[in-house]
């Protein structure tokens, strides 16, 4: 007798034809986007990436260790030095993840940045961060030794068009309370061109594609199994009604004739 796949059966078969280059990578965003931070600050790290209906489930790792199976979403509510590493994520649609590095420094002062590595054309973010959010005055961004801007209150430093002399070491100052402090040097590298936008819409394609096939698929088995119900419902019917013919039929022929006066 035919049976209708379950949802997840039905995925299973499928997956077993494809291999894991046919999936989309999974993408680790963190917010803020801040990948240095100070300890007690709060980090949240996201996982975007397809999910089988039923299944959000998403799997993470910290420096190779799996840490959680539950939400597209982890919370470092106050993150400390144990904190720091690669993190990485997969959902059930998705292979796994390239690594984001989050940092957790000590200290009062840290200049904040959403990369290390630029392409030309690409907006660098720099902010001077005060431990436990505390407001930095007279702020100063320095690089190569040399300031670059000045602001009286904590304000974020940004580029708008990278070039090549951007690249070099950069750190900020500024004032806490009654303290003049400096924050470590990091290093900024920018690179060549841009490449266009074009990856991140065909992996978005890629996605739409792949759910879409699921869908058809599943629409298919659905229909397959509602016409094989009536098929077999309409054959049992036409059979029990032969069948009781039949009967009658044999019965008929098996039932005794009377007797003439002759065949006494």
């Amino acid at each position: 007798m035919w049976r209708r796949l379950p949802p997840t059966a039905l995925f299973l078969v499928v997956w077993g034809d494809l291999q894991a280059a046919d999936l989309p990578k999974a993408a680790v965003s963190l917010d803020p986007p801040w990948y240095r931070v100070l300890t007690n600050d709060s980090v949240t790290l996201k996982c975007q990436g397809a999910s089988l209906p039923g299944n959000k489930s998403t799997q993470w790792w910290h420096n190779g260790t799996l840490i959680s199976s539950n939400t597209s979403t982890y919370f470092i509510t106050a993150a400390s030095p144990k904190d720091s590493g690669e993190y990485k994520c997969q959902t059930s649609l998705t292979t796994l993840s390239d690594p984001v590095n989050l940092e957790v420094h000590i200290g009062w002062l840290l200049l904040q940045a959403v990369g290390q590595v630029f392409k030309e054309g690409e907006k660098i973010t720099l902010r001077c961060h005060g431990w436990k959010n505390k407001q930095v005055y007279k702020v100063t961004y320095h690089q190569n030794g040399k300031s670059q801007k000045y602001f009286h209150r904590n304000t974020v430093f940004e580029i708008l068009n990278a070039t090549g002399k951007h690249s070099g070491s950069y750190f900020c100052r500024g004032l806490i309370g009654k303290n003049n402090v400096s924050s470590e040097s990091i290093n900024i590298m920018v690179q060549g061109q841009a490449m266009p936008f074009i990856a991140p819409i065909f992996s978005s394609w890629h996605q739409v594609a792949f759910c879409l096939g699921m869908t058809v698929l599943f629409a298919v088995d659905t229909a397959l199994y509602f016409f094989i119900q009536s098929d077999l419902r309409s054959f049992m019917g036409d059979w029990r009604n032969r069948r009781v013919k039949w009967k009658n039929q044999t019965a008929k022929l098996e039932e005794p004739q009377s007797q003439g006066p002759w065949d006494k």
